[in-house]
């Protein structure tokens, strides 16, 4: 538990860059409102408001619990939050204030600007997902850990993967394992109306299902209500089965997709994977300061349709998504985004979870996802487990 507490170095390291751009946009500050993002600053996600002045210490409001959170947070202003009435003599005179309205509801802003009468809103989500996608070296080793995690569970996979088990039993057997290391749960995604749960245990046809998630790949669920994952269809021979999970400890996240077959893969799916792991390398090759997140997707794009298989590439066809890796922390969605235009060149200690997949409908999915960090030289992996197909005798 210890090393899963935010140091006080941390959290000043992050109010030093999160001042700066605020400074920068000729601000007073900025409130906090958004869970994850008031996680980043304060070391504790109790239910609080985190007050972020440009000068002056910042100061945590909470409304539950106080106690958790003056126990978990290096900051040293974290007060019970206050009246409504009083939040205006609270914050002080600051007028021009930042706010991320990518996920702040109108009626949360109605009501701070209810409290903070002639306040002036800015967006600075921009500024707060930029800041927090550069990691630290203490964060790089909060995702190790992870990692460690995920991969030990999918060593395991071998000693229970069964053809004739249906989707939802390998998913189980996957998830109280992890449970059981320590995983936190599902991770947190910042997407409006996204939602995830641990991972994908999917196989064969079933995994070709088309759903709203924004993934290549999403398998078709238990039901209209939770269309995305395993379903209750039986893992047959020789068809690709699909591990797509993410693991989390002290928050932060790691992603990680391996495929398993019982028996042989058809020559064509098997080459699709020898490619997607083809892709991987070289994307993971240059994720070095300065390259641009578009660019290295129209390499990817170019490598599937060299190979023949742009139609299949990031989806089935007519429902293919336009990613080919995505930023990964303490939320799912993070930046950078290796698409189409994002052109902001890539910064030392971002991390991402490239993952080409390639999708043949009514057949199965392959693929390879691993999460990486941006180094001086190229990607350095996090995850740390072989690539290699994962083959289980089907006798």
């Amino acid at each position: 538990m210890e090393s899963l507490l935010t140091p006080s170095s941390e959290s000043a390291r992050r109010l030093e860059i999160l001042r700066a751009g605020l400074a920068g946009q000729r601000l007073d500050g900025a409130l906090l409102l958004q869970a994850v993002d008031v996680l980043w600053v304060s070391g504790t996600r109790q239910n609080a408001a985190l007050w972020v002045p440009v000068e002056g210490e910042p100061l945590l409001l909470v409304r539950k619990s106080l106690e958790r959170a003056r126990a978990e947070s290096p900051l040293p202003r974290v007060v019970p939050f206050p009246a409504s009435r009083d939040l205006g003599g609270v914050l002080g005179p600051s007028r021009r204030l930042g706010l991320t309205l990518d996920t702040v509801p109108v009626a949360v802003q109605q009501f701070w600007t209810r409290a903070l009468p002639g306040v002036e809103w800015s967006d600075v989500s921009g500024l707060v997902r930029q800041s927090r996608s550069v990691k630290s070296p203490w964060e790089l080793e909060r995702m190790r850990e992870t990692a460690r995690l995920l991969s030990g569970v999918f060593r395991e996979v071998p000693s229970f993967l069964r053809p004739g088990m249906r989707e939802v039993d390998l998913a189980a057997e996957i998830e109280v394992r992890m449970r059981r290391a320590g995983n936190e749960g599902s991770p947190r995604v910042r997407g409006f109306n996204q939602e995830f749960f641990m991972g994908l245990a999917i196989a064969g046809g079933a995994a070709t299902a088309a759903s709203y998630f924004d993934g290549p790949v999403t398998g078709r669920g238990l039901s209209p209500s939770s269309p995305v994952g395993a379903s209750l269809d039986v893992i047959g021979r020789d068809v690709p089965v699909l591990l797509d999970y993410t693991a989390i400890q002290g928050g932060y996240v790691t992603d990680m997709s391996r495929i398993a077959v019982c028996g042989r893969l058809a020559p064509e799916i098997e080459r699709a994977f020898r490619v997607a792991r083809d892709i991987q390398e070289e994307l993971a090759s240059a994720l070095s300061p300065g390259a641009v997140p578009s660019q290295l997707f129209a390499v990817a794009q170019r490598r599937a349709d060299e190979a023949g298989l742009g139609d299949r590439f990031m989806g089935p066809p007519g429902a293919q998504a336009r990613f080919v890796g995505h930023g990964i922390g303490l939320e799912l969605d993070e930046l950078p985004v290796l698409a189409p235009g994002f052109d902001a060149p890539m910064l030392l200690g971002q991390t991402v979870a490239i993952e080409p997949k390639f999708v043949f409908p009514g057949k199965g999915a392959v693929g390879i996802e691993n999460t990486w960090a941006v180094g001086e030289r190229g990607g350095e992996r996090l995850t740390a487990l072989p690539d290699d197909l994962i083959v289980v005798n089907a006798a």
